[in-house]
């Protein structure tokens, strides 16, 4: 998904996107496809090819959405949030990984993409057994109003797909949500700025 290559969001869409948008101001929206990075450049490449090609067919046949295993798994722990989810097709059976952050605490679930069931899980690991810059994006995170829930409904009203995954990036000092959309056989990256995102 790091290859994905950016381009500026047309003026339409950009709009779209800041009209659904529940948050006061977001900096910008910005999209790029996953197009090129289904071409193969090499044999390596074509086997990639292939992964990619069974893992977003398995996604197509999810009964599950990104956002129901979101809301699955931050039932489990009271007063939790959603930190990273995504999509795995290449377990079995396919499953949405999600972390998901209660207090000073990190869980990492896995939900059936079929069932909405938890099938897999670690014991929560503290906050602080993280890197500094993980650690202060989960900070700034919890001190938000909007959650990744609202990023990923906003990227999926705009581009008119479904999230396969969503996350935390942070770039030049502000916190984005970056949420990765399948819309037909294309991928596309969505990337909002919260408000109130800014390294303080």
């Amino acid at each position: 998904m790091r290859a994905l290559r950016h381009w500026a969001l047309g003026a339409r869409l950009l709009a779209t996107a800041l009209l659904a948008l529940p948050f006061a101001s977001p900096a910008h929206a910005i999209t790029s496809s996953a197009a090129a990075a289904l071409t193969p450049q090499d044999s390596d490449s074509a086997l990639d090819v292939h992964a990619v090609r069974r893992e977003l067919d398995s996604f197509q046949s999810a009964q599950i959405s990104l956002r129901k295993a979101m809301a699955i798994a931050e039932a489990l722990h009271s007063g939790s949030i959603t930190a990273d989810i995504s999509f795995d097709g290449a377990s079995d059976p396919a499953v949405y990984r999600v972390k998901t952050m209660q207090q000073n605490r990190i869980w990492q679930h896995a939900i059936d993409a079929s069932t909405g069931q938890v099938v897999g899980g670690e014991p929560p690991s503290p906050l602080a057994s993280l890197g500094a810059e993980d650690r202060d994006n989960l900070v700034v995170l919890r001190a938000l109003r909007h959650r990744l829930a609202d990023a990923v409904r906003v990227a999926e009203h705009t581009t008119s797909g479904k999230a396969i995954s969503g996350g935390l990036m942070r770039e030049r000092g502000k916190l984005n949500f970056v949420i990765v959309v399948l819309t037909g056989s294309d991928l596309k990256e969505v990337i909002l700025e919260p408000p109130g995102a800014r390294r303080r």
